[in-house]
């Protein structure tokens, strides 16, 4: 019988600031870049060579705010760029596709925003284009290049959690009027920004699911309000995922075993404590670390840097077929609720 272990086991990332510098083009101009810009300018050796945006205006003003030498007003213009190793993909949703085509046709390493795709079909695309032109690709779902996830990972390896049953996580927010995602335009909705989190980690604990079942709320503005859906594993297993943008949730997350409960207290999916709890109770094992939210998003960056001058196509960390494969359970989720977007075929 696996006795209960003394303590949790210490992050194995390595320092950021030890992965060998590439020459970053930041496409799209948003949140999301903004904040990728400063973590990883603040915590590693990578260096900003070029922004594009499809208005020439805002590339500029982007490149002004953060140093970047070269604005360009097209993403052809990025990815044609020699001073340019890896391309990182920031636009909205909609875009990642054709984007992802643009850079690795012209022979650049890709780091896409989650998620990869709108759907398991685009994704097998951009994950076949990469392969056939060798060059790394990898989905910036940046949750699993956190050190958090790396002790879940631990964790789970050793078989401290004994038989995993169940996995329940949620995330919910609220959003006002203007944001995009209230957009139906933009593929709008809870399940691609925030309903990736805790799918992901359903499908990456339990396995691609054999079976789902899934309900949905519309919302006023016209996409999808909220969604929730059971997932059933081949061996039993069942994952209950959540995700609303009618109003703020604790977005914790729960990995429970017969010898042991695992709990990501919210949000599950940025850098927070890792508490493991014996089956029947008993004293729980936490391991805290600073809460710094985005500002973490420099992990994944890092990681491409590593990947990238080791010759690796794509990080172990989060290989594309998991980023397939939960695109596809989010396929069926929205098969039977009735959700498209636009471009779809």
């Amino acid at each position: 019988m696996r006795i209960f272990p003394t303590a949790l086991p210490a992050p194995r990332t390595p320092d950021p600031m030890e992965a060998p510098a590439l020459r970053w083009g930041v496409v799209g101009t948003g949140w999301i870049a903004e904040r990728f810009v400063r973590s990883v300018r603040c915590h590693t050796r990578q260096h900003f060579t070029a922004v594009a945006s499809r208005a020439a205006s805002r590339a500029r003003d982007f490149a002004d705010r953060y140093g970047i030498p070269h604005a360009c007003g097209s993403y052809q213009e990025l990815a044609a760029a020699t001073d340019v190793d890896v391309v990182y993909i920031a636009t909205e949703h909609t875009a990642h596709l054709d984007c992802a085509r643009i850079a690795l046709d012209a022979g650049k390493h890709t780091l896409v925003e989650k998620p990869l795709a709108l759907n398991a079909s685009q994704a097998s695309e951009i994950a076949r284009l990469a392969a056939e032109r060798g060059l790394f690709c990898a989905e910036a779902l940046w949750t699993f290049f956190l050190p958090r996830f790396d002790v879940v990972r631990q964790i789970l390896d050793s078989g401290a959690l004994g038989d995993v049953h169940t996995v329940l996580a949620e995330y919910g927010e609220h959003f006002t009027g203007d944001h995009r995602i209230l957009r139906p335009d933009l593929a709008g909705g809870p399940l691609l920004d925030l309903g990736t989190y805790p799918l992901s980690l359903a499908v990456q604990v339990l396995g691609a699911p054999a079976a789902v079942l899934a309900y949905a709320e519309p919302h006023p503005a016209g996409v999808t309000g909220q969604v929730s859906a059971l997932l059933r594993a081949a061996d039993g297993g069942q994952g209950i995922v959540h995700t609303t943008l009618f109003s703020d949730t604790p977005t914790a997350a729960t990995i429970a075993g017969s010898r042991a409960t695992l709990s990501l207290p919210g949000p599950f999916y940025q850098p927070g404590d890792v508490v493991l709890t014996p089956a029947g109770g008993g004293a729980p094992l936490t391991r805290t670390e600073p809460r710094i939210a985005h500002d973490a998003l420099h992990f994944e960056a890092a990681e491409v840097a590593r990947c990238v001058s080791a010759g690796l196509l794509q990080s172990p960390l989060r290989p594309l077929v998991d980023s397939v494969t939960t695109l596809r359970a989010m396929d069926e989720i929205r098969r039977q609720c009735g959700i498209t977007f636009p471009g779809e075929t």
